[in-house]
């Protein structure tokens, strides 16, 4: 397990499209490297601290940018163009700053350990499955164990993405050993008081990068650490709808890098056959609607959600939540759809993981993503949802 940051990031002036644009760079020259032995990305994370960008989503007043969720999206597509696993450490990290961030309760503690997160620029992970519960991350079977001024929290979790490399892992459990399944909380575990004994590796067919093993964890941690608010709010109103459009905006960017090397291919292709429309053209007609489509989708959850988001009520009624849940099954299922097409698009030389026009890391990756939360169960609970829905 890497240690927690210790050294104070150091402030990047340049403006954020510059950043980002770094960033993007490192993930890109690195990404067939971390696909290929399966490994973190840890030199475009590296490169998101020396940036700033752990932080940017963290008000001014705690050492952010304040940086919007759609501004969020727009790093977070970039950064998928160019590294799937990027994007994902990303939207996932940035996921857990602003549920602990929106959520302090009043607590001082947690302010100032949201302040450190932009000024050591920490890493967030999150553990909430658990192995027994299905894949519902709104049941827990662990529970937080009260010892002195300490909790004690023990998980097996069958997946907590970049696991050993976070700083900070945000962990639910019951809120005691008597409370309902339901009735959860969210504890946040410092890297130095809690120990991951990995119970299994991670060699997947996509986003390999993200090295999401399963681990059992056993914190011991001040009991101010465990954030005020119930989890079933901050599920319902920060962290599933920025992990959906988070991750929706990943999987956008990974669309555009599909469109943008089928349209390369294709236009090599004409060059060579002058006077004559190559096959995959008509093709690519298809593919560019498809991708506008699922812009629009993006933007439009993304616009909303902004507009929604302060508001408590709103952000947690039934209406609310089934968009954002339709937006995870959606994209996912566009993803997929646009890799499928730009193979078909750029043949062999797509199917190669050698050359310039290859589709083949993000037509893995792709696969993936119906697969985070998977859509039968958000389909499920969506359907709860209707049944019970007025008007």
């Amino acid at each position: 397990m890497r240690m927690p940051t210790t050294i104070t990031a150091t402030k990047d002036a340049r403006p954020l499209a510059e950043r980002v644009a770094h960033v993007a760079d490192i993930a890109a020259r690195y990404a067939g490297e971390v696909d290929a032995a399966a490994r973190f990305p840890a030199e475009a994370v590296d490169a998101m601290r020396t940036t700033g960008l752990l932080g940017a989503s963290l008000p001014t007043a705690l050492g952010g940018e304040g940086l919007t969720l759609a501004q969020l999206g727009s790093i977070a597509a970039k950064l998928g163009a160019a590294c799937s696993s990027t994007g994902m450490v990303f939207a996932m990290h940035h996921s857990q700053v602003l549920s602990l961030s929106r959520h302090l309760g009043g607590s001082a503690s947690l302010a100032i350990l949201a302040g450190r997160i932009a000024s050591e620029q920490l890493l967030l992970a999150s553990a909430t499955t658990e192995l027994g519960i299905g894949g519902d991350v709104r049941s827990s079977s662990c529970f937080v164990d009260l010892e002195g001024d300490k909790v004690r929290l023990i998980k097996n979790a069958p997946v907590i993405s970049y696991g050993s490399e976070a700083d900070l892992v945000l962990v639910t459990a019951r809120r005691n050993a008597d409370s309902a399944p339901s009735d959860q909380v969210l504890v946040v575990c410092d890297a130095a008081n809690l120990t991951l004994e990995a119970t299994g590796g991670w060699d997947t067919l996509g986003l390999r990068g993200t090295a999401s093993m399963g681990y059992k964890l056993n914190a011991l941690v001040a009991a101010d650490r465990v954030i005020p608010e119930a989890y079933e709010a901050i599920s319902a109103e920060t962290m599933l709808p920025v992990c959906h459009v988070l991750w929706a905006s990943v999987w956008l960017g990974m669309s555009r890098a599909l469109v943008e090397t089928s349209r390369q291919y294709v236009r090599s292709a004409a060059r060579r056959s002058i006077g004559s429309v190559p096959p995959g053209a008509t093709k690519l007609v298809g593919l560019i609607a498809e991708l506008e489509r699922f812009e629009a989708l993006v933007e439009g959850l993304t616009a909303r959600t902004e507009s929604l988001f302060d508001d408590r009520d709103a952000m947690g009624g039934i209406g609310y939540q089934v968009s954002i849940n339709n937006l995870k099954v959606t994209a996912s299922e566009l993803v997929a759809q646009v890799a499928t097409a730009a193979l078909a698009i750029t043949g062999i030389s797509g199917y190669r993981n050698d050359g310039q026009y290859s589709v083949a890391r993000i037509f893995r990756d792709a696969q993936g993503a119906a697969l985070m939360v998977h859509n039968d169960r958000i389909i499920a609970n969506t359907a709860r949802l209707i049944l019970v829905q007025k008007g």
